[in-house]
This record gives structure tokens, C-alpha cells and sequence, in this order.
């Protein structure tokens, strides 16, 4: 490396996360991390950040622009991260391929039409959180924020209802930073196996889903205009577990910071804020993602204080940290709906920008009212516990949310 700083180690468990970032700022805009045994640059500056997630001089292609790909390939328990092929890891031309390719699933037009199948989604659970025993703790996260994007996401993609927990359960590995080599690998073998099989399904019995109609666009053209074999099952994987675990982290943050901040709540039920505005907060507040690898300098990047990010060095996005940096928003730390500037990066930003963001925004807005609105005496079980998070590094949630639905 360039640099002789000591790396931050970060943890994989996700504990104490708030004060972790704030070691990240206090390094200064970018700073050597150890993620799992790999160094890395953390970015943490919003300023320096944005730039760099819109600069031509940094890639995701980590087979062109990481030398030590192919060591650390082997061996990383993130290494699945790194290795898809689709277009979360593309570069230029290719990545501008692969989006538009999947850019239609999440039109505006598409996001409305689904709109009425979200409400009836969320009107169920509701409904089905109304009819468990009074008195009892309901885990929320569990019987609401889970099951909501995986019936959205399966819907949109055409995963069959009965394997839909199985997907859950691979994608939750996917984003476990606990797990060694070895399990993450049995997990990504499974994954893989749980996908050919979605293919090979949906290849025999097209539907109207975006699964067949990515298959149809690669067995049509099948000259290297569409997609490539592993490129299709990289890109289904992209979609599934990315409509799937962020926006369970957004109803399950926003969810326990309602119940932690009433003064928020009632600002709400005042209609000072709006529920868009709670959704929005908790974006920047506590977003879905901790830091997202990773990218890839092309060519040296000076740094402000002088220091180089190399040419080949790997660069993490650490988006709650640059989220709540002191010079982007005042008294950063504090959730507060009311904010005139809502700026953030929770979906990223540039050409990278998360397609699914109209989508997750819906769903989120939805849960949260109906929830609310169904159980106005709703409360956290146990106040005075910390809840633990998810074991992970990347993923931003915890790991129960147990709550009672009515008034003593």
C-alpha cells in the first residue's frame, strides 16, 4: 500500500457500529481498513465519496482493476462480493449493458402498477399480526419486515411461494460477515444450485415474471448482446437478494426508531412530517447498508490531505459513516423527520445507483402506515434492551424486533 497508517479493523459482527464510524471520520476522509483479513480504503467523507462513485477513474470490475483478485479470490470469506459477474461488479460500456437490460423491472410505470399488490401484501400481514394472541411479544422483523420484500421481490422475479424461505435463508448468509471460508462457500454452492433450479424451471415454464423475460432476452440472442450464462445467474442473484435484505433493514430501523423517538411518531400523526419524510430520515439515519464492497482505483487518486489511494487499491463505501458526517448535516447523530435537507447515500450514487430505490421507498412508506395506523398503542417489548444486531458488517439491522401490538 502507499500508506504505512495503521488499518482500522472492522467488525464483522456489527457491534458497536456508531463508534466505529466515528474512528472512520476521525482518520480522516479515506483511511486503511482491514475487512476480514483484506486491506482496503475506507471512504467515509460524503464530499470525497460522491466523487468517487462518479469518477471513470474507479471501477467495480475487480478482474481488471484488483491485482490482488485472483489471491484473495480463494480465500475470502467476501469473496462472492467480488467474483459475480452482473452489473453490481461492471465497468463502463459493459455496465451500461447489463443495466439497461434491467432497468424496465423497476420503471416508474412498473412501480406503480405494482403498488396495488404491495398494499393487498401488506394488508395481509397486518392483518395476520392482528390476529395473534393479545399480551404475547411478536417479533416484527420476523412476521412483518421479512416476509413483505421477499413476497415483492418473489412476486417481480417469479420465485415460487414455497421457495421463498429457502431464498431468504442463502440470501441471509450471503450478508453474514460472521461466517468463515468455508461456510460462506457452502453457502454461495447452495445459492447457485437454488438458481440453476429457478432457471431451469422458468426456461420449461416461462411466466410473466422478469425471470423468464431475462431468460428470453439470452436464449434469443445468444451472440453476446444479452447476457452471458453466469451473467444471467449473477444478475437474478443481484435482484432477489438486493430487493430483499436492504428493505427488510429500512422497516425494522424505521420501525425501532419510531418506537425509541414517540416525539417522531407524533410529529407524524401531527401531519408536520410525513411518513415519506420518516422514510427518508431513517435512509440517511440508519441505512440498510454499513459499507458496500468494493471498487477499484484505475489510476492513483490524490487524496485531500495529501495522501494517494494507488492505482489497483480497493476502495470501500462506507455509507452510515459518510451519512452522518458532521460537515453534510447538522447534529448528524439525531434522528430528526423534520429535515429540510434530505440528501444521503443509502442507494448509493451515480451510475450505480440502486434501481430498486422507488421500489424499496414504496414498500417501506406502506408497512409503516398500515402498521401504525392498525396498532396505535404499539410498543417495544422490553424498552430498556439493546437489541442485537445482525452479525454483519455490511447489513444494517438487528437481529429481532419483539414488540406488543396493544395497551396493557
Amino acid at each position: 500500500m502507499a500508506t504505512q497508517q495503521p488499518a482500522l479493523v472492522l467488525d464483522p459482527t456489527g457491534a458497536g457500529r456508531h463508534a466505529e464510524h466515528r474512528a472512520l471520520r476521525e482518520r480522516g476522509p479515506a483511511t486503511p481498513v482491514d475487512v476480514l483479513g483484506v486491506r482496503v480504503w475506507s471512504v467515509s467523507d460524503p464530499v470525497l465519496l460522491k466523487h468517487l462513485l462518479t469518477s471513470p477513474d474507479v471501477s467495480k470490475d475487480a478482474r481488471a482493476h484488483w491485482p490482488a483478485y485472483g489471491e484473495v479470490v480463494g480465500t475470502w470469506p467476501l469473496a462472492l462480493w467480488v467474483a459475480v459477474e452482473n452489473m453490481f461488479t461492471a465497468y463502463g460500456a459493459h455496465h451500461r449493458k447489463l443495466r439497461r437490460l434491467v432497468a424496465p423491472a423497476f420503471s416508474a410505470r412498473r412501480v406503480d402498477a405494482m403498488r396495488p399488490a404491495v398494499e393487498a401484501t401488506v394488508a395481509g400481514l397486518v392483518d395476520r399480526l392482528a390476529d395473534l394472541p393479545a399480551g404475547e411479544p411478536v417479533d416484527l422483523r420476523q412476521e412483518l419486515a421479512y416476509p413483505l420484500p421477499i413476497a415483492v421481490i418473489g412476486h417481480l422475479m417469479g420465485v415460487p411461494e414455497d421457495r421463498r424461505e429457502g431464498f431468504r435463508a442463502l440470501v441471509d448468509g450471503v450478508f453474514d460477515t460472521t461466517l468463515d471460508r468455508a461456510e460462506a462457500q457452502a453457502n454461495t454452492v447452495r445459492l447457485y444450485e437454488v438458481m440453476d433450479q429457478l432457471i431451469a424451471d422458468k426456461r420449461a415454464t416461462p411466466g410473466d415474471d422478469m425471470t423468464s423475460l431475462l431468460i428470453a432476452a439470452r436464449d434469443d440472442e445468444g451472440d453476446g448482446a444479452s447476457l452471458s450464462s453466469q451473467e444471467l445467474r449473477d444478475t437474478l442473484l443481484l435482484m432477489i437478494s438486493a430487493g430483499y435484505e436492504t428493505t427488510v433493514n429500512v422497516i425494522d430501523q424505521a420501525t425501532h426508531t419510531l418506537l425509541t423517538r414517540p416525539d417522531q411518531l407524533e410529529l407524524v400523526r401531527e401531519g408536520v412530517v410525513t411518513w415519506a419524510d420518516v422514510v427518508e430520515e431513517t435512509l440517511r439515519h440508519e441505512p440498510a447498508v454499513k459499507h458496500l464492497p468494493l471498487r477499484y482505483a484505475v489510476t492513483d487518486i490524490p487524496l485531500p490531505d495529501g495522501r494517494t489511494i494507488a492505482r489497483g487499491e480497493a476502495i470501500l463505501a462506507s455509507y452510515a459513516a459518510a451519512n452522518r458526517h458532521p460537515d453534510w448535516h447538522e447534529d448528524a447523530d439525531t434522528f430528526d423527520a423534520t429535515r429540510v435537507v434530505k440528501d444521503h447515500l443509502a442507494f448509493g450514487h451515480g451510475v450505480h445507483y440502486c434501481l430498486g430505490a422507488p421500489l424499496a421507498r414504496m414498500e417501506v412508506t406502506l408497512a409503516l402506515e398500515s402498521l401504525f395506523g392498525r396498532f396505535p398503542d404499539l410498543r417495544l417489548a422490553d424498552p430498556a434492551r439493546e437489541l442485537p444486531p445482525v452479525p454483519s458488517l455490511i447489513s444494517n439491522g438487528h437481529q429481532r424486533l419483539p414488540v406488543l401490538l396493544h395497551a396493557r
